[in-house]
């Protein structure tokens, strides 16, 4: 069934009328006289506001009410922000009225929330945007009147808890119709020079048309795009500007913006003599460390000195000459055994001719005996000859004999490559006898 054919209660349709304009219109600021004005017990307002030519009905109720910071009264003029609905029991059209102002205030006030939410939608109050002030801050820039109380408060401040803090004063009016300017000018020269590690823009309480200058759309754009951190403290604790909602940091004060943008000397006094104490312990740290690493680097060292390696094959050799001794030794005596029987067997035959015949047998035998033994011994002498050439010949100190020497850095390493040298680096030079001290001056 279409809405034209539709047949509807009273109530149905004060229903649908009442959604539909709270979902079309929703709220919306409104100025006019007030007239009709009732304050019951209840702690809620009703009242009417008109024009020279038309009249709404409105209500407000307690909890907005106690947030009202005048008496209104019949005549007055105001300025509304309110809901637009329908009162459905009569069908009348209804505001109901969240905040109100008198109507001079409450015109700037308008033009206050009206830019709030255009810059909020469009992104410039979002968190993500907002830059994090560098710590320490060591120079600080001030955009504010050098003339006003502000700039005394906060170079007080910072005087007292960080005297090493430079400060650069950009002079600008914080009030009138050049203050603008000057303040977007003050953020561009300061973000121009780059000689600041953030910016503080500040000025001491006032009203709201005293604070307006903060509250214009080019001072808050010339925040958002500042490359430089900015802190604002405009006014009193109580006051809010759209620069505060802009601002990188927002502080309630002057004063308390440079307690936040400053350091205690105490403090940082404490954390210097803390990071002190914390180098010392890592430098002794690092020193035991190394003077481990060289006790063991000295151990290794000596573990594998050439002298070592030379006692150690004299002593093969000496095992190697034991050995040869002791095998000639039973060799000839076994030999003399053998000539022993060979005598006993012919002493118990004794035939002369075979005597004669084993006598010369024997000459014949001992002859060979003796150039066997002559050439085991001469051929055990050439080996072991052999040996002894061949350790010699590996030996670091025969090498060292024949005019050569040993280069070694400073840890005691051997130099095999220029590589492992630098020019002006010293070096020692093991020698056959002694040692000198090099001085690296080329390399090729």
């Amino acid at each position: 069934m279409s809405a034209s054919n539709a047949v509807f209660t009273v109530s149905a349709l004060n229903r649908q009328i009442k959604a539909l304009l709270e979902q079309q219109w929703g709220r919306i600021w409104l100025s006019g006289e007030i007239s009709n004005l009732a304050m019951p017990a209840s702690g809620h307002w009703y009242f009417t506001l008109k024009d020279d030519r038309s009249q709404l009905r409105c209500a407000m109720f307690k909890s907005r009410t106690a947030r009202v910071g005048f008496r209104p009264e019949h005549g007055m003029q105001v300025l509304v922000r309110a809901n637009l609905t329908m009162y459905e029991p009569r069908g009348d059209l209804q505001l109901v009225v969240e905040s109100m102002q008198p109507a001079g205030d409450g015109l700037l006030q308008q033009r206050f929330e009206a830019l709030k939410m255009q810059l909020a939608a469009e992104g410039l109050f979002a968190m993500e945007a907002k830059q994090s002030l560098p710590h320490p801050i060591r120079r600080l820039g001030v955009i504010t009147s050098p003339s006003g109380a502000a700039v005394q408060d906060v170079l007080s401040v910072l005087k007292r808890r960080d005297p090493m803090l430079e400060v650069i004063i950009y002079p600008s009016q914080v009030q009138g119709a050049e203050a603008t300017g000057q303040i977007c000018q003050a953020i561009a020269t300061a973000n121009a020079r780059d000689e600041v590690d953030a910016i503080l823009l500040t000025r001491g309480g006032g009203s709201l048309e005293d604070l307006w200058c903060f509250n214009e759309e080019a001072v808050a754009r010339a925040i958002y795009h500042s490359r430089l951190p900015i802190v604002s403290a405009v006014g009193h604790e109580v006051d809010t500007t759209i620069a505060d909602y802009v601002a990188d940091l927002r502080a309630p004060t002057p004063s308390a913006a440079a307690e936040l943008l400053s350091q205690d000397a105490g403090l940082r006094l404490d954390r210097l003599q803390r990071d002190r104490q914390r180098l010392v312990q890592a430098i002794s740290a690092q020193l035991r460390g190394q003077q481990q690493r060289l006790v063991l680097l000295a151990t290794r060292l000596n573990g594998n000195h050439p002298s070592r390696k030379l006692d150690q094959h004299a002593q093969r050799l000496d095992e190697l000459s034991l050995r040869l001794d002791r095998a000639m030794t039973a060799q000839v005596s076994q030999r003399a055994q053998t000539v022993e029987r060979l005598e006993a067997r012919l002493n118990r035959f004794h035939p002369t001719p075979r005597l004669a015949a084993l006598g010369q047998q024997l000459n014949g035998l001992e002859h060979r005996l003796n150039r066997a033994i002559g050439q085991q011994l001469h051929q055990g002498r050439l080996t072991l000859a052999g040996r002894a050439a061949a350790l010699e010949a590996v030996s670091p100190l025969a090498v060292l004999s024949r005019g050569y020497s040993i280069l070694q850095n400073e840890q005691g390493q051997t130099i095999k490559s220029t590589e492992q040298v630098e020019v002006g680096q010293r070096l020692t030079a093991r020698l056959h006898q002694g040692s000198l001290g090099l001085q690296v001056t080329d390399t090729e």
